[in-house]
């Protein structure tokens, strides 16, 4: 079913909403709100045991869209590759950026975050927050790329762990 906006996620495709990552949609309804008629995606996300309903309508300015492409999958990857760029800023400006990438639904966004704060077992531990970042960043990750190449998400991650193993190390601050 093709909506009037030219959106055409069918019922079992999978879809990538900002704020709560990959769902499905699991049927296209009409339903009946404030005396309207209202076409909505119904999208389950199974991995928080929800569902969300957004208009065919509003689905583009809702953020709402299909799985990353190969290319930009490839892209996502290589970013884990690079060094990390951490701003020397505090860390609730930071903890507050991170938090607007990973909720962007942006794909390369979410792989600058991961790779900002992954740390090597050879680096410093993590602050409790700086973690919740990172898993909820590598989290989101590992469910786009799994969905996108058609893997489960622990084929992801271990993808993912691999590209993050052959990035480049921060410096520390012996060496700076």
């Amino acid at each position: 079913m093709t909506s009037k906006t030219g959106l055409e996620f069918k019922v079992g495709d999978a879809v990538v909403y900002p704020a709560h990552g990959v769902g499905k949609v699991a049927a296209i309804e009409t339903q009946e709100v404030a005396g309207m008629s209202l076409e909505v995606y119904v999208v389950t996300f199974d991995h928080e045991k929800m569902t969300l309903r957004v208009p065919t309508k509003k689905a583009v300015t809702a953020g709402l869209r299909s799985l990353a492409a190969d290319d930009v999958v490839t892209k996502a990857l290589t970013t884990l590759k690079g060094r990390a760029r951490i701003k020397r800023t505090m860390w609730s400006r930071r903890a507050q950026e991170y938090e607007a990438k990973i909720n962007s639904g942006d794909l390369i966004s979410i792989a600058e975050v991961v790779r900002d704060l992954h740390r090597a077992d050879t680096q410093p531990e993590q602050s409790y927050s700086e973690r919740q970042l990172y898993e909820s960043a590598l989290d989101r990750m590992a469910r786009e790329v799994a969905a996108a190449n058609k893997i489960d998400k622990d084929a992801a991650v271990e993808l993912l762990a691999k590209s993050l193993s052959a990035k480049k190390p921060i410096p520390t601050a012996e060496a700076a």
